[in-house]
């Protein structure tokens, strides 16, 4: 494995803690700063507003940056936004402080995934993206549950200065490591817009958009279902968050192989089997042993989304796939947002606790009739002038991963 790409990793593990610790610390923020527990839930939105915003804007502004730099200042404007959070004095300034903190995230994973692509060999570039996500996924089971205990015996403040050290950490790391990997001929904002504006790439965004919402329509209320339905302790929540976490770690060590192997098969099937779990966690939820190999099951199946449908947007953008990338990551903010929107409909209908795992189910089909549409248009499509678009994988030419580029240090 290329170093760098544990550079990248390092990099995902501080975004994926700074993303999720807010759900954990709302109590401790809403009594330091005179606020409710509902209004601070507002800075777990604040962060997505900043993805959704900053994944095309800042990857549009940087699209001439050298993408090693890119990286680099993507990670120093995270840690300022997390040390802006950790010395914010007002509510209204943290809002500001992790609206700032998400703006560089989904550009990072957007150029983060391009740069670990062309790492590695053809034929290896969705276990290398995976193994970048891994470090979200890690975060998930140590990098959260941590910063949370530390949150609430030291503070809430100490987990921003902690997760910005973390930043500091990442930029070293990736300006040691990453190398310099040359833009393609003719690579600019102009050609990325056309290439995000292809008939399969929106429909690849489209489906991460219903796809993933699925998962955070349960995972939004997670916490409420194993305490109100299965009669868990409220100190259990973290280590059924943690085992989420495992489930999702465990997604993605299998999605790369399986994406690298055949790409749109394995989307399907990942969207299935989430929709299919879903419709099972209605059941188990009433078990605790059943419910809790559930809930590392609905991390792997999820999570196992992520990683073709992050390669079916960089491939069908594969003369400029960077803005398409991070555009993806728009999409699964969209999706987190909607799919807890949702779940919190049908929970406020009276539905009970456990609709949501149903509205989830309904988001998983959807996404999948999305991306079964997409790949039966992509047969229509014409063969290129080069000669047949079918490779020995059975994967069409167009879903195969961009060639690696020239690397230099």
């Amino acid at each position: 494995m290329p170093l760098a790409l544990l550079a990248l990793a390092v990099s995902a593990f501080g975004i994926g803690t700074t993303e999720f610790v807010m759900m954990g610390l709302l109590p401790n923020v809403a009594d330091d700063l005179g606020t409710s527990v509902p209004t601070a839930g507002y800075l777990v939105s604040a962060y997505a507003l900043g993805v959704v915003v900053g994944a095309p804007l800042l990857t549009a502004l940087g699209s001439r940056v050298p993408r090693k730099l890119m990286l680099v200042l993507l990670m120093a404007l995270f840690t300022i936004g997390n040390l802006a959070s950790a010395l914010a004095p007002t509510y209204g300034l943290l809002i500001a402080g992790r609206v700032l903190a998400g703006l560089p995230h989904g550009a990072f994973f957007g150029v983060g995934a391009v740069v670990a692509s062309r790492l590695v060999s053809e034929g290896r570039q969705a276990r290398a993206v995976a193994t970048m996500f891994l470090g979200l996924t890690v975060a998930n089971i140590v990098g959260v549950p941590t910063a949370t205990l530390l949150g609430q015996h030291l503070g809430w403040r100490a987990t921003f200065l902690v997760v910005a050290v973390i930043g500091l950490v990442a930029m070293a790391a990736l300006a040691a490591l990453v190398p310099r990997i040359p833009r393609e001929r003719g690579e600019g904002l102009g050609q990325e817009l056309r290439a995000l504006g292809d008939r399969q790439v929106l429909l690849g965004l489209l489906t991460a958009v219903f796809g993933f919402a699925g998962v955070f329509a349960v995972y939004s209320y997670l916490a409420s279902m194993m305490t109100e339905v299965t009669g868990f302790a409220e100190s259990s929540v973290t280590i059924v968050l943690a085992l989420f976490g495992i489930g999702m770690t465990l997604g993605a060590l299998v999605a790369g192989p399986l994406t690298d192997r055949a790409l749109r098969p394995t989307l399907y099937g990942s969207l299935a089997a989430l929709a299919a779990v879903l419709v099972a966690f209605d059941f188990t939820v009433h078990v605790k042993w059943a419910a809790l190999v559930t809930v590392v099951i609905l991390g792997a199946v999820g999570f196992m989304t992520t990683t073709p449908l992050q390669m079916l947007v960089m491939n069908k953008a594969r003369q400029a796939p960077t803005l398409a990338s991070a555009s993806n990551h728009s999409a699964f903010n969209l999706a987190n947002a909607g799919g807890a929107w949702l779940g919190g409909v049908a929970i406020a209908a009276g539905w009970g606790w456990t609709s949501p795992t149903l509205v989830g189910a309904a988001l998983a089909v959807v996404g999948l009739a999305v991306a079964v549409a997409a790949g039966l248009l992509d047969r229509d499509r014409p063969t290129t002038a080069g000669g047949s678009r079918v490779v020995a994988s059975g994967e069409r030419q167009g879903d195969r991963a961009p060639e690696s580029a020239g690397i230099r240090h």
